[in-house]
């Protein structure tokens, strides 16, 4: 893999190769009254900004005063905010204002929000009509580096996150960086976990860099913030590139999700945050890996440490491991009932691979509060 240079360009672009549906991840400050930078789609096209009750009193009029300049027509729907309204009854709310105001296929949809808004607007811009164009404005840290790109849709269901969905990439994605500014601690954490992820699985230097950097990444430093936004979507760029569906490399991607997903399903969606959860989650991930013999204690010791750092839990609820594994059984990446783990092979490397049942309960006894 093509290693980056260390420092962010101002104004940097990132772009994912994906043919005819190729688009840029633009990253920076001030872009949110850019006109040029946010809209999309024909001149006469008409635009719905999906955001929620939180972010709509910061950013809403901003946006819509911008996309005014280029679309004839601008409406905005607020939803309720959190991981508990990612379901059927909240996406309906975005079919019903698209078919109350009459909009067509020419319709652009412009997610302003974290990663709920944008999983749940582009999985309405996929169904809609058969299928309408959407921009991403990520508005959260684990939005900007990770949910927002790669065109990965959906809503819950209770048995499982993110069941329901579909692939669906946007015409591009806006990563403002002064829509940090606003974030409470607990999401630039959150935010955090994404972008640690990425070390271990494919960049041994960027894990390097994220350990000499993270506590000025806490105290939200635009520059640290611009570099490792930069760094994490160029990763994700390169993995999407060359697997858009995920079948094979894109899976690297859901290191210490299979866990994560699992805690967020076994508590109760919202309880905790995503980026909380997969945080944990890295940690019995890079303990198994080691269990595994793949890794050696000392490498699954320095990236416990370093979540830790990042502000995150790295002990999980006690769920029991029955209830643990019988969630994980639900995981997207399982087959024929059989639990699929991604590991670390080697620092900057990952794969999948399955494991016993009696060693993952045992990761999960002994990382487990």
């Amino acid at each position: 893999m093509r290693k980056n240079p260390t420092s962010m360009t101002p104004g940097a672009k990132v772009s994912i190769a994906l043919a005819d549906r190729g688009y840029d991840i633009l990253i920076g400050s001030g872009l949110l009254e850019r006109s040029g930078d946010l809209a999309c789609g024909p001149q006469a096209s008409e635009a719905l900004i999906v955001t929620n009750t939180t972010v709509a009193p910061l950013y809403a009029e901003r946006v819509e005063r911008a996309l005014a300049l280029h679309h004839a027509r601008v409406h905005t729907i607020a939803l309720p905010d959190g991981e508990v309204h990612k379901d059927w009854d909240t996406l309906n709310l975005i079919f019903d204002k698209l078919l109350k105001e009459g909009f067509d296929r020419k319709v652009v949809l412009y997610a302003l929000g974290g990663g709920v808004i944008g999983d749940m607007t582009g999985f309405a811009a996929a169904c809609y009509m058969r299928g309408v164009s959407y921009v991403q404005i990520p508005t959260t840290l684990l939005a900007q580096v990770d949910s927002s790109v790669g065109g990965k849709t959906a809503i819950n269901h209770p048995a499982g996150k993110n069941m329901i969905g579909a692939f669906y990439q946007p015409l591009k994605v806006i990563a403002d960086l002064d829509t940090l500014d606003t974030l409470p601690d607990r999401e630039i954490s959150a935010g955090l976990a994404e972008v640690i992820k990425y070390g271990p699985i494919a960049d041994a230097d960027f894990m390097g860099w994220i350990e000499k950097n993270i506590d000025a990444l806490r105290a939200r430093d635009k520059a640290a913030l611009a570099y490792a936004i930069q760094r994490s979507c160029e990763i994700k760029a390169w993995v999407v590139g060359q697997d858009e569906r995920e079948s094979g490399l894109r899976a690297i991607l859901n290191f210490g999700h299979t866990f994560g997903h699992a805690i967020e399903a076994g508590l109760g969606y919202g309880e905790w945050l995503h980026g909380e959860a997969v945080g944990c989650g890295m940690v019995m991930a890079a303990d198994l890996s080691a269990r595994c013999g793949l890794i050696d204690a000392a490498y699954a010791a320095r990236i416990a440490a370093l979540i830790e750092r990042a502000g995150l839990p790295i002990r999980g609820p006690r769920l029991g491991a029955a209830r643990y594994l019988e969630l994980m059984r639900i995981d997207k990446k399982s087959e024929s009932g059989q639990i699929r783990f991604v590991l670390i092979d080697a620092p900057g490397r990952a794969s999948m691979h399955r494991a016993d049942d009696a060693l993952v309960a045992q990761v999960i006894a002994d990382h487990t509060a």
